[in-house]
């Protein structure tokens, strides 16, 4: 029998360290959406976590760095999601479930906020296109651990993720097109149905 490793607990220089990373990530994401991603510098967020310059940099190479490790947290959930599917579930289905719980959990107003300060900013949206090849590979590998890791299931993960974030990529923009009051979860499972819908259609075609 293995025995499973437990994790070890945190230190308190980890445990401090965390708190300052978070303390930066506060005070960066606040201002950004006060003043703005430009108005905002590196002295103005320094201020407002009470750290010096230096520190910041010893968390942060630059502040746009500071919005995307905000936004890796997206990945986890999705990971988390995924693995809580039953094991029994299609893939398509868990997909489309585990992505829907993932984006609701983590699409509070501030984010959303985010989001869209991600999109008006020119510095920002053209970094935003590397969060998909980060996303793809985490999906695959999620998908991966429920199917088996044989070369045979892993490409077809691969390329069911691939086919996924590109949908995922075209159904935030039309979020962003939607009224106020439209509930993202109502959208995202109609988004879906009506993207599986086309995959068939496109597949038919192709016979």
């Amino acid at each position: 029998m293995t025995k499973t490793k437990s994790k070890e607990p945190e230190g308190r220089r980890e445990r401090k360290r965390r708190q300052t990373r978070e303390k930066i990530e506060e005070a960066a994401i606040g201002l950004f959406l006060e003043k703005g991603f430009e108005a905002t510098t590196i002295e103005d967020i320094a201020e407002r976590a009470d750290i010096s310059k230096r520190s910041f940099f010893d968390y942060f190479p630059t502040k746009e760095e500071v919005v995307f490790a905000w936004q890796d947290g997206f990945a986890g959930h999705l990971m988390a999601a995924i693995a809580s599917r039953p094991i029994d579930e299609p893939a398509v289905k868990t997909v489309q479930y585990g992505l829907v719980s993932a984006v609701v959990l983590a699409a509070d107003e501030r984010a959303l906020r985010l989001g869209e300060l991600i999109r008006r900013t020119p510095v920002l949206s053209a970094r935003d296109q590397f969060k998909y090849a980060k996303l793809e590979a985490k999906l695959t590998e999620a998908l991966s651990a429920r199917c088996g890791n044989d070369k045979q299931s892993r490409d077809r993960m691969r390329l069911l993720a691939a086919v996924v974030v590109g949908a995922l990529r075209v159904g935030g923009e039309r979020w962003a097109e939607q009224p106020p009051g439209v509930s993202l979860e109502t959208f995202a499972h109609w988004f879906f149905g009506d993207f599986w819908k086309t995959l068939a259609e496109f597949g038919s075609e192709g016979r």
